[in-house]
């Protein structure tokens, strides 16, 4: 069943209301996904069970933003050049004090400690 709040543990779901207070946390990583996408169902799941048994990355916020949600119009109108660019769904941008430092495409727990590594280990 897909996922259509969001809400799964550390998993923060990001709309309108929390999007700029989020992106200003000084580490986050946020997903964007669909509430019919089934690979973006898959990564919820993913990264959830991951962020279960972290204890490494407690630093960083992590939230999802559905496209095709509630209350995130804001968000699309102020990101609408950046998310035409986009491949495609699911879509992970890293964020380190407001400013985008990175972006992965797709899930993965490896690629994403990868990229936790190189641009946020020293918070």
């Amino acid at each position: 069943m897909p996922d259509t709040t969001g809400q799964t543990g550390r998993l923060e779901p990001i709309t309108d209301a929390n999007w700029d207070e989020f992106r200003r946390s000084p580490a986050a990583v946020l997903v964007l996904g669909q509430r019919a996408c089934g690979h973006c169902t898959a990564w919820t799941a993913e990264l959830t069970e991951f962020l279960e048994g972290d204890r490494e990355w407690t630093h960083v916020r992590f939230g999802k933003l559905l496209l095709d949600g509630p209350d995130v119009g804001g968000f699309i109108r102020e990101n609408e050049d950046w998310l035409r660019q986009i491949p495609g769904i699911p879509f992970n941008a890293l964020y380190r004090d407001g400013q985008p430092v990175t972006t992965l495409p797709g899930g993965g727990i490896p690629r994403l400690i990868s990229r936790l590594q190189a641009r946020m280990a020293d918070r």
